[in-house]
């Protein structure tokens, strides 16, 4: 039988993209198999509509893997919320003589390719790409979803920029990266730029949480900042924190716009706003002036041409997704662990609870969250248990110690455990006195952050 693949891409853009279709594209040409580009995903097949369709050729695509964008487009479009969208989206590839799929996305459009396949029971062959600049796919902790890389690779430049502005200016910026259900954008800007306060919803282990705690887990980095000298910061939010938010306190939420997976669009509420109206209020109250700017970054980063990693992994996940199809591969995520091709069962990305893809947050028990936290200016339970710090704490804002406390030692409930790095267990060779002391844990209060 002549094979013909198709290849989609749902969801939002990210970085890198065009090289997966560049390289599947070449893979499949040079084998003699007929590459068709489904434009904007799945938003006309699953009408039934087959005229939005491009022919790849390795002319075409050939060096489309320096560009940002997607060169067939892409779309949010959801074939799984109503079953005549899925037959239509399947009898349309079946019509254009599609034997192979790859599908290019997140986590709805992974399980939008997993319920086409189950479909498709055996007609069609579907791999899927893992694509998002959030990073929240089921993967293995050490490796990214493509994207991600670059995304943090610019928003570094960008909050680097914002820092010296900040500190020339005496303000505050509060920068709301993407991440609708997770962190990791957020805190891979924030860790490697050196900004003075991430905040991402993992920190925040229960549900419905008020608004409060975030406002003064802020008001509290400017009142430590400031008890150091400086008026300055950048504070780097995820904008999934509103979904940590209690309905109650998004009452005014109602007329905000859902995607098709009937998602919140996070773009609509303005979090960062919100937060600088409530904080400065906050610090108002306590006699404290701040300027405080609010900045989204995101439309900025995942429309971005990619960097060199994810030019390279990019291009190994494409060849690897069109090989495995040309295989007699089906029903995987592909994936590259250690250098390493891993196909990833559909079956396993499936949360039982859910029913849903998974979505991998980020570990806040982790060494490598516990030492970003370590490099914060934010509140912490050893600048309550000293007495000196909690007086000059309380002095910034004109409280008493025991006043100051009452205000906000709640936000320390929650903190994680002093970071403690176990001993390697293999035998190392004597060190100096010095040395073995240098590599004893710190108290819970150690002070990384100024």
């Amino acid at each position: 039988m002549q094979h013909k693949l198709a290849i989609l891409v749902g969801g939002g853009p990210a970085p890198g993209i065009n090289s997966v279709i560049g390289a599947a594209t070449i893979r499949a040409r040079l084998q003699d198999i007929e590459v068709l580009g489904i434009r904007d995903g799945f938003e006309w097949i699953m009408k039934g509509d087959i005229d939005h369709v491009v022919r790849l050729t390795i002319d075409d695509v050939s060096r489309i893997h320096f560009r940002g964008g997607s060169h067939i487009g892409i779309s949010r479009a959801n074939p799984t919320a109503h079953p005549e969208h899925m037959e239509n989206a399947l009898l349309a590839l079946l019509r254009m003589g599609v034997t192979q799929l790859i599908t290019i996305g997140g986590d709805d459009t992974a399980f939008s390719a997993m319920k086409l396949e189950e479909k498709a029971a055996g007609r069609l062959q579907v791999v899927h790409v893992p694509k998002t600049i959030d990073n929240d796919l089921d993967l293995p902790p050490h490796v990214d979803t493509f994207g991600y890389q670059t995304a943090r690779h610019l928003g570094v430049d960008i909050v680097k920029n914002l820092m010296v502005d900040a500190k020339t200016t005496s303000r505050w910026y509060y920068v709301i990266a993407m991440g609708r259900k997770a962190g990791h954008l957020a805190l891979g800007i924030g860790k490697s730029a050196g900004a003075t306060i991430t905040l991402i919803p993992e920190e925040f282990p229960h549900q419905k949480v008020k608004l409060k705690p975030f406002v003064d887990t802020l008001a509290g980095a400017v009142i430590k900042r400031l008890s150091y000298g400086r008026r300055d910061g950048v504070a780097i939010i995820a904008e999934g924190l509103v979904l940590k938010l209690d309905p109650q306190e998004l009452a005014q939420l109602h007329e905000v716009e859902r995607d098709a997976h009937g998602h919140l669009r996070l773009e609509e509420v303005n979090i960062g706003e919100v937060l600088k109206e409530h904080v400065r209020q906050r610090l108002k109250d306590l006699g404290i002036k701040s300027t405080i700017v609010a900045k989204n970054i995101g439309y900025e980063l995942r429309c971005a041409d990619p960097i060199p990693f994810d030019l390279e992994y990019t291009r190994d996940l494409g060849y690897c997704a069109a090989k495995h199809l040309f295989s007699g591969g089906n029903a995987v995520m592909v994936s590259l662990e250690g250098g390493h091709f891993v196909p990833i069962p559909f079956r396993k990305l499936l949360d039982p609870e859910t029913g849903r893809t998974k979505v991998r947050m980020v570990d806040v028990h982790s060494t490598r969250y516990a030492i970003a936290r370590r490099y914060m200016i934010r509140l912490r339970r050893d600048d309550f248990q000293d007495p000196h710090e909690l007086a000059k704490l309380a002095a910034t804002c004109r409280l008493s110690p025991e006043d100051f406390r009452a205000e906000f030692e709640y936000l320390v409930e929650d903190e994680p455990p002093a970071l403690v790095l176990e001993e390697a267990q293999e035998t190392e060779p004597a060190r100096p006195a010095a040395s073995r002391a240098a590599r004893r844990p710190r108290r819970a209060g150690g002070r990384e952050e100024r």
